[in-house]
C-alpha cells in the first residue's frame, strides 16, 4: 500500500522558506486566471481537463508565487489558522510528506533549524522528495514495521503535533478507498499516541463520511477536542476532509 501524500505539485521543487499567513482566507497575489488548453494530438480529454484546472487554480498559482512545492501547503496554513496547531519551537512529524508543501509550512512556523530555541520537523514518505532546509526527511513507507522507530530516533523529544496527509492510491471503489485511508488514519493515530507530548495535536486526512465511530471514540478519549474540517484549499469536488484533534491526554484515565 502506498503512503504517498497525494498532494498536488505546483511545479516547483525548491526548498524555499516562504512565510506563513495567519488569515483564514488566502490573499492571492495574482490576477484572475482564465487559461484554456488546446487539445493536442495524443492528449486525452481527461488530461486536458486536469491541465486546464491546474492552470486556472489560484492556489496552484499562489503556491508558485510563494515558493511552496504544492497547493496543499494552503490546506495546512488554513487548518493552522482555524485551530492554532503550529507553535514556535514545537516538534512536528509530517506523515506522507511528499512533495513537501506541508513540511515547508511546518519548518517555517516552528522555526526548525533556527538554533537551540528553534523547533524540529521530521517528515516521511514512500515517494522521494527534495530536501527541505531545517527538516529531517526519511524516505520510507510509514507502514513498514521499523518506520515508526526511525521517526522516534530522529525526534529530539516528544512531538507537539503529528500530521498525516497520507492517502492510498485510489481504486475508484468508494468503500475500498474509504477502508484504505481509514487504515492509514488508524496507524497514524496509534503512532501519535506513542510520541505526542501532553496537550499535543493530531491531524489526519479522511474521506467523505469522516472518521468511523470506533476510531472517533478512541480519539475523544485521548484528546480534549476532536473536530472534522474541510479547509477552503481542499477542492469542493474532493471527498477529502481532515480530522483535527487537540489537547492530547497521555493518560486517558486521568
Amino acid at each position: 500500500m502506498s503512503t504517498g501524500s497525494g498532494k498536488s505539485g505546483s511545479g516547483r521543487s525548491g526548498s524555499g522558506r516562504p512565510g506563513t499567513t495567519k488569515t483564514r482566507t488566502t490573499r492571492f497575489s495574482g490576477r484572475g486566471l482564465h487559461n484554456r488548453v488546446k487539445t493536442a494530438k495524443g492528449r486525452k480529454t481527461s488530461s486536458k481537463m486536469w491541465l486546464e484546472r491546474q492552470l486556472n487554480d489560484p492556489y496552484v498559482a499562489e503556491a508558485k508565487a510563494r515558493g511552496y512545492r504544492s497547493r496543499a501547503a494552503f490546506k495546512l496554513l488554513e487548518l493552522d489558522s482555524m485551530f492554532g496547531l503550529l507553535k514556535k519551537g514545537g516538534r512536528v512529524v509530517d506523515l506522507g510528506a511528499a512533495p513537501g508543501g506541508w513540511t515547508q509550512v511546518a519548518v517555517d512556523a516552528v522555526g526548525a533549524g533556527k538554533g537551540p530555541k528553534g523547533g524540529q520537523v521530521v517528515a516521511i514518505d514512500i515517494q522521494g522528495m527534495d530536501p527541505v532546509q531545517g527538516a529531517t526527511v526519511i524516505l520510507q513507507d510509514f507502514m513498514d514495521p521499523d518506520a515508526p522507530d526511525r521517526i522516534k530516533d530522529a525526534l529530539t523529544g516528544p512531538a507537539d503535533l503529528v500530521l498525516s496527509d497520507m492517502a492510498a492510491p485510489a481504486t475508484g471503489h468508494r468503500q475500498t478507498d474509504h477502508l484504505r485511508i481509514m487504515g492509514l488514519c488508524e496507524a497514524a493515530f496509534d503512532f501519535a499516541c506513542e510520541v505526542l507530548a501532553p496537550g499535543g495535536g493530531f491531524v489526519a486526512k479522511v474521506l467523505k463520511g469522516g472518521t468511523e465511530n470506533e476510531l472517533l471514540a478512541q480519539m475523544k478519549r485521548r484528546f480534549a477536542v476532536v473536530k472534522h474540517a474541510k479547509p477552503p484549499a481542499s477542492r469542493a469536488d474532493s471527498a477529502e476532509s481532515y480530522v483535527v484533534a487537540t489537547g492530547f491526554r497521555s493518560d486517558p484515565e486521568a
